[in-house]
């Protein structure tokens, strides 16, 4: 009976065995499909970008391309438009991050103490803009009053602190442990002081996270610029992308009717996209670690 009961678990191991390999497989399988579906789309990008203009019409879907050629790329970094728009976009996109994280956590510390007045009232407060917003309108009015009509302000004071992100900092500072605060009080620290030296330092998750989400924000926003930019060098990367791509202007390509025997409009857009895109793909890898981590506990503790 000893015998046939331990060949009896040896099978059922055998089967577990089995049938956990073969999910692991499927599962690969399945999710390997599921990256490249992803990835397909940056490599015909790329491919159409470094085809050359004299190898015919780009096909819709290419693997390789029909002819090497860096002629594209050569030809979109001598538009003036994309080092403007680069420009613009650098500017706003580090300027609208640090000042959007440095209030945000500032804003997110307040709330998450225990002690401060009325603190259920002000949280409150926080959460309407969430739900309600006063619309399209009255924000351009207010932009026209302040007098930041084509001024980069326009485009970094309106979104400066998000209510989710001011949220997600407040739970993750309600985590931190009081005693670090309490020792750095009894040392002589004051409130700024143990914000900068120990609470920042150590929320080092959720600073990331949120400087995440508001640096990709604003990499892509367009719309903004198109209601508050009147000046053409003033516009940020996303917007000549856009003109380029849909409306497909010769001003924005610096195109003239010599260029256009020489020049493949598809090819064109496909370099200009990658370019666009290339410099929140290469940073964006250096932050992912810390996302999941900030996500979690910035929306579950407290």
């Amino acid at each position: 009976m000893v015998g046939g009961d331990r060949m009896k678990n040896t099978s059922s191991k055998i089967r577990r065995n089995v049938w956990g390999k073969s999910f692991d497989i499927v599962n690969y399988l399945i999710l390997t499909l599921f990256a490249l579906t992803i990835l397909f789309p940056f490599w015909n990008l790329f491919v159409k970008s470094i085809s050359s203009p004299d190898a015919g019409i780009v096909e819709a879907l290419q693997m390789w391309p029909k002819k090497l050629s860096s002629f594209n790329y050569e030809y979109v970094l001598k538009n003036r438009y994309i080092w403007s728009g680069y420009r613009e976009t650098l500017i706003r996109t580090i300027a609208g991050t640090l000042l959007s994280v440095t209030l945000t956590a500032m804003g997110a510390y307040t709330l998450s103490k225990k002690n401060l007045p009325n603190r259920n009232f002000w949280t409150t407060v926080v959460l309407i803009p969430m739900f309600f917003s006063g619309g399209m309108i009255p924000n351009y009015m207010w932009m026209v009053n302040l007098n930041l009509i084509d001024n980069r302000l326009a485009l970094i004071l309106p979104g400066l602190v998000s209510s989710y992100n001011l949220i997600i900092m407040r739970n993750f500072f309600m985590a931190v442990p009081e005693g670090l605060e309490e020792s750095a009080k009894i040392d002589g620290a004051g409130s700024i002081r143990i914000f900068f030296s120990i609470v920042m330092p150590i929320s080092k998750a959720v600073l990331a996270t949120v400087a995440l989400w508001v640096m990709v924000g604003h990499w892509n926003a367009w719309f903004d610029a198109t209601i508050y930019i009147r000046n053409a060098d003033k516009l940020p990367l996303q917007v000549v992308l856009r003109r380029i791509l849909l409306e497909g202007t010769q001003q924005m390509m610096d195109m003239n009717s010599t260029d256009t025997n020489h020049v493949t409009p598809d090819t064109l857009k496909a370099a200009t996209t990658f370019i666009c895109m290339l410099p929140i793909m290469c940073v964006y890898p250096f932050v992912q670690k810390y996302f999941v981590k900030g996500v979690i506990i910035g929306s579950l503790k407290g």
